[in-house]
């Protein structure tokens, strides 16, 4: 990021802007569309909206945010399951220089690993729901679908089976098909919401991907 960026994304921030132009040096690994920048700052713009209802330690929340994905793990790589703790692992290093407390490294620590769909750890705290709602919100509605295309197309998958997009007639597969994602993985999301906040921002979205589904197939 050059310093105009880095400066106008902390900015995103509000009052954790001195903190987020601290840690938005290290949010990200490079070459990841899906996972960059713009990706933090969505995150935030709903992880603030689900705080100001739901409450919660905001720094926390904003550094949770800010380091969630500070080390990248390829989707389809094995240790996939790994990446968020070891994105918690990292973050607690960088904090720690940081002169934060053991006890708020561990809060933070927590919100990170919990919020991966592929770790299946229960978030135990408001900052660590709050966190994986809005990690979720950004994997639905129409971010959502350009994300979905985005990958599939970073790991070689076709858009859709032309001879079976909905799979009827054979098992779903994501990594050749980046339409079955939706059934996998993306349409299920809005049922595991941990917020009433977030339930609600996941319904509308949840209803624009049947809606973008029912486009897609009308035209294919």
């Amino acid at each position: 990021m050059t310093p105009v960026e880095l400066g106008r994304a902390s900015e995103r921030f509000g009052q954790e802007a001195a903190l987020a132009a601290l840690l938005l040096p290290h949010s990200v690994a490079a070459g990841d569309g899906a996972h960059d920048i713009a990706h933090i700052l969505r995150v935030w713009k709903a992880a603030d909206a689900i705080h100001a209802i739901e409450g919660g330690d905001r720094a926390v929340l904003a550094a949770a945010v800010l380091l969630h994905d500070c080390v990248a793990v390829e989707k389809n790589a094995p240790d996939r399951h790994l990446a968020s703790r070891l994105a918690s692992e990292h973050a607690g290093r960088l904090l720690r220089g940081l002169g934060w407390c053991e006890a708020t490294i561990a809060s933070t620590g927590h919100a990170i690993t919990a919020h991966s769909f592929s770790a299946g750890i229960a978030p135990e705290t408001i900052e660590a729901k709050i966190l994986q709602d809005a990690d979720r919100l950004d994997a639905i509605g129409m971010i959502g679908v350009a994300r979905c295309f985005y990958i599939g197309g970073r790991l070689g998958s076709a858009l859709y089976d032309p001879f079976d997009p909905d799979a009827e007639a054979r098992p779903l597969d994501d990594k050749r098909y980046a339409l079955d994602h939706f059934e996998t993985k993306l349409l299920k999301l809005s049922a595991g919401f941990n917020t009433e906040t977030g339930r609600a921002m996941a319904a509308v979205r949840h209803a624009r991907l049947l809606t973008f589904l029912d486009a897609l197939a009308s035209e294919i």
